[in-house]
């Protein structure tokens, strides 16, 4: 029996019949694409003629879609020659890909070596638009066990991990985050935000957060932060499983010192140094 976390919200969404993707496609998107990939190799400008002609689109079309770029600065226009070149925007994006993808790298040995330790269903999160994003998963070998949801989109107040990213996130981002409605899920989930912010505080002290049959019934979970080399919190590292094998003793005897130490060990691999005390301690 494999427990799929949220399948039930999920299953309810899905259309009866499935179409292929390609008949999801708004061919204005992808002009706008067609757009960006003209800029490459030693390509640093282009004007409205140039690119009506290798996208063989109007002119006027072509202006549309590099002010409609342009608005989320995507594409920016050289105020000298008028042509356009590539925005910040996509350096921006660019380097958050980096980011995630030098996060997985790192953390894939150790993820593989925590699934084999406890046997349960291991994860790596990240915080992104007021969601947990889990990048990467190992199943547990249970017959029973909660099934990897990589790629999943889950919420913050009602996971450990979201609890975790929430609790490392600045101020501004926490806010963002808070402004959004607290669902409920199951008879377990918090839905008062002062209790939340309590929460989160004790999260943040302790360094781990647990999930107690919050976003579904009959799944436990606890996680920890994952940091960088400038000390701050860039993912989540978190294990779940059914509550039957999550009692209180085993999560706080085993669990969570195998996950600390995991964390410690990805956090180091990017470069993070805890402060003298910490590391004298642990």
């Amino acid at each position: 029996m494999t427990l799929c976390r949220g399948e039930t919200r999920d299953a309810a969404r899905e259309p009866m019949v499935k179409k292929e993707k390609a008949d999801y496609i708004i061919q204005t998107v992808v002009h706008a694409l067609d757009v960006l990939e003209q800029f490459r190799g030693d390509v640093d400008e282009l004007g409205v003629t140039e690119l009506s002609r290798r996208l063989r689109l109007h002119k006027n079309n072509v202006f549309r879609l590099l002010a409609t770029l342009e608005s989320h600065n995507y594409i920016e226009q050289n105020k000298h020659t008028e042509n356009y070149r590539l925005g910040l925007k996509n350096l921006q994006l660019g380097q958050t890909v980096i980011r995630q993808m030098g996060l997985l790298r790192r953390a894939r040995p150790v993820l593989e070596s925590l699934t084999g330790e406890c046997n349960e269903t291991c994860y790596v999160a990240i915080l992104k638009e007021a969601h947990v994003i889990y990048l990467d998963a190992l199943e547990s070998a249970h017959p029973v066990r909660v099934a990897s949801r990589t790629g999943a989109r889950l919420p913050l107040h009602c996971t450990a991990e979201g609890k975790v990213l929430l609790a490392g996130a600045s101020d501004t981002a926490r806010q963002r985050c808070s402004a959004r409605e607290l669902k409920r899920y199951t008879a377990h989930t918090v839905t008062d935000r002062q209790e939340l912010e309590k929460e989160l505080e004790m999260v943040a002290a302790r360094g781990y957060a647990l999930e107690n049959e919050e976003l579904d019934q009959g799944v436990r979970g606890v996680a920890v932060p994952i940091r960088n080399y400038t000390g701050c919190v860039v993912g989540a590292l978190g294990v779940s499983g059914p509550a039957t094998r999550f009692s209180e003793a085993r999560i706080h005897d085993e669990l969570v010192p195998l996950l600390l130490r995991a964390a410690a060990e990805v956090s180091g691999r990017l470069g993070y140094c805890p402060p003298a005390d910490i590391a004298q301690n642990g």
